[in-house]
């Protein structure tokens, strides 16, 4: 077992208003933030304590998500601790829970339903978006495209011919709404428990476009031997390449020193939303 540093422990035990007797470092996830399931007796927690500037910037957001939502598809908030430097949260300990993959027809189900019951939910927060602070997809790989031309999925000809459709598609996708999403779901962020599809990792939570947010988590479903895209959101040619140039973009840049899995699961992402998009578009195929 390992602890944290005694003055993360003091506060954990402020926060809880219990002392855990064990402390089980957790691994996984796409950054170095520390995870621990606690408990004592009966009683459980999982807390993440930020280690690094980025770890920080994601609690603290996810720390004011955690005060502006609510509703059975949000884990229990045991407390937070909002800080500059390290910031704590606490929520219900879902290491029993079911984490998909696989994917069942009734899972897929259920956590589409949890997905519509989210975007109806009212809430407090800021407006936003999926582009909120950052450059949009194909624009860029039209300006640089030797990262995403290296990862070999298309040929710099099928590129110059398909970006002029791509640009205009996701130009066209409206980012603005007052839906209750995450913009960061993925099979790693859900899980199903006995009351139902838990959603965590809010640190990307706002109100925005729904449509958008659902059409963000339909690459990972698909990648993970999901229906496709399109039996789900169909006629969306602008979500379709909104979504694989967000990807695009990314996905062949260097890895992050502090986070090397974010590029893997970029590519993942990608590996199925651009055939999203080519098919939505009715572009030829990479290969032609």
């Amino acid at each position: 077992m390992t602890r944290p540093a005694p003055e993360i422990v003091a506060r954990v035990e402020r926060l809880l208003g219990w002392a855990p007797e064990s402390w089980r470092p957790v691994h996984g996830g796409y950054t170095p933030t520390a995870r621990y399931a606690v408990a004592a007796g009966k009683r459980t927690g999982f807390v993440k304590v930020a280690t690094t500037d980025v770890t920080a910037r994601q609690i603290n957001c996810e720390i004011v998500a955690y005060s502006g939502i609510s509703g059975d598809f949000v884990p229990r908030c045991y407390g937070a601790d909002p800080d500059p430097d390290t910031p704590i949260l606490i929520i219900e300990d879902l290491s029993a829970a079911a984490w998909p993959p696989p994917w069942t027809e009734a899972a897929v189900d259920q956590v589409l339903e949890a997905i519509d019951r989210m975007h109806a939910t009212p809430s407090t927060l800021e407006h936003g978006g999926l582009l909120e602070g950052r450059e949009a997809g194909w624009p860029t790989v039209a300006a640089d495209p030797e990262s995403f031309l290296s990862l070999g999925l298309v040929t710099a000809d099928w590129l110059d011919s398909a970006l002029p459709a791509l640009i205009a598609a996701e130009r066209s996708c409206h980012l603005a709404g007052d839906a209750l999403t995450h913009l960061d779901l993925r099979s790693d962020n859900l899980c199903v428990t006995p009351s139902g599809v838990k959603f965590i990792d809010w640190a990307e939570a706002c109100r925005s476009a729904a449509d958008v947010d659902l059409g963000f988590f339909l690459p990972s479903l698909a990648y993970e031997n999901g229906p496709r895209p399109e039996t789900i959101l169909p006629e969306r040619p602008d979500i379709a390449a909104l979504v694989a140039g967000f990807f695009a973009s990314r996905a062949g840049k260097p890895d992050i020193p502090l986070s090397p899995f974010v590029r893997r699961v970029q590519r993942e992402q990608l590996s199925t939303a651009l055939p999203w998009a080519i098919r939505a578009l009715d572009l030829p195929p990479p290969a032609d």
